[in-house]
């Protein structure tokens, strides 16, 4: 193969800065200063030209980039030394306070996304990355859901079941329930999203190269309902999910009380863990390692990720972000992206 057919042959991921008042552009601009990175994929950032540039000097580095005027001219590239840069002019400068989440800001993360999408739905793009968010910014500029995988899932025409997956290192988490409030979560737990969840999840990781992943489900009551006495949930809902998952031929294993199953994956035991509200998985992820966590939009028809970790307020335009997160996020996007691609 031709050195031209092997760049050709990369994966199309594009990447955005995330909220202009966070520390996204500074994660990109470290981001693309690897090699590794241009070495995975044939990178187009997307996003407006003024934050880009403060991204870079925030960081203190300058990564040349290549102007493109559109999505089709990125696909199938010769040269990948340099990233790709489309422009948009979504956000003013004067817009921005740094570190204080405000309706420009949503508004300019929702339309970068918005034209990322549309470039997936006509096949120029084969992933996404984005930088992290802020889903009160977002809401304030015009999003109608309660996150942004729902926005994406609307946007992107997905009617099945899809949830979010956390990633750290080799072990994998999805949630029953997600941003709703805790009083809500028990509605949520219902034998189907069970079903749908742990399905989604085992399928997803034989599709990464797993043959045979190891997927147990997490109790949603103390101690695992103690047989009915601390809830009757794992008992009329989750245990028969996972019986009839058993019964299809998905070998999941659980429930297991939420306060120890964590223990098994830490030891190696287990590649993916089904639990049934945010915190019950992302206490533990987070806390296991919250710099390299990567978040995975499941279910989509394209593969979407960004870091697990927020936006940073705290230390946004202070040029200490760490890229571990982002860096891991873009490898999974691009693996998948390149796994997505046709023959």
């Amino acid at each position: 193969m031709s050195m031209a057919a092997s760049l050709n042959d990369k994966p199309v991921v594009a990447l955005t800065l995330g909220d202009p008042a966070g520390i996204g552009p500074e994660l990109v601009a470290r981001l693309l200063a690897r090699q590794e990175t241009l070495a995975a994929a044939n990178v187009v950032l997307v996003g407006d030209p003024w934050l880009w540039q403060d991204g870079q000097a925030i960081a203190g580095l300058e990564v040349p980039t290549q102007r493109v005027d559109g999505f089709a001219e990125v696909r199938g590239r010769a040269d990948t030394s340099r990233p790709a840069f489309l422009p948009m002019d979504t956000v003013a400068a004067e817009q921005v306070v740094r570190s204080r989440s405000e309706a420009a800001g949503g508004a300019s993360v929702l339309r970068v996304l918005d034209r990322c999408m549309d470039a997936a739905l006509a096949r120029e793009v084969d992933a996404i990355c984005f930088a992290p968010l802020n889903k009160q910014a977002m809401k304030l500029g015009g999003l109608r859901h309660e996150d942004e995988l729902h926005h994406f899932a609307e946007h992107l025409g997905v009617t099945g079941y899809f949830c979010e997956f956390n990633t750290l290192d080799a072990l994998w988490t999805s949630r029953i329930s997600s941003h709703v409030p805790l009083a809500d979560v028990p509605k949520y737990i219902t034998r189907e999203r069970v079903i749908a969840a742990a399905t989604l999840m085992y399928r997803t990781l034989q599709a990464n190269g797993l043959a045979q992943p190891r997927v147990a489900v997490a109790g949603l009551n103390p101690h695992n309902g103690e047989g009915g006495l601390c809830g009757r949930e794992e008992v009329d809902v989750i245990e028969p999910a996972v019986r009839e998952l058993n019964a299809q031929g998905i070998p999941v294993t659980g429930p297991f009380s939420a306060d120890t199953i964590f223990l098994r994956a830490r030891d190696g035991a287990l590649d993916a863990i089904v639990t049934m509200y945010h915190d019950q998985g992302q206490i533990a992820i987070k806390l296991l390692g919250f710099s390299r966590g990567v978040t995975v939009q499941g279910g989509l028809p394209l593969p979407i990720t960004t870091p697990a970790h927020g936006t940073a307020y705290d230390i946004a335009g202070q040029g200490k972000a760490d890229v571990t997160a982002t860096a891991n996020a873009f490898a999974i996007a691009a693996r998948m992206g390149r796994a997505r691609r046709p023959a």
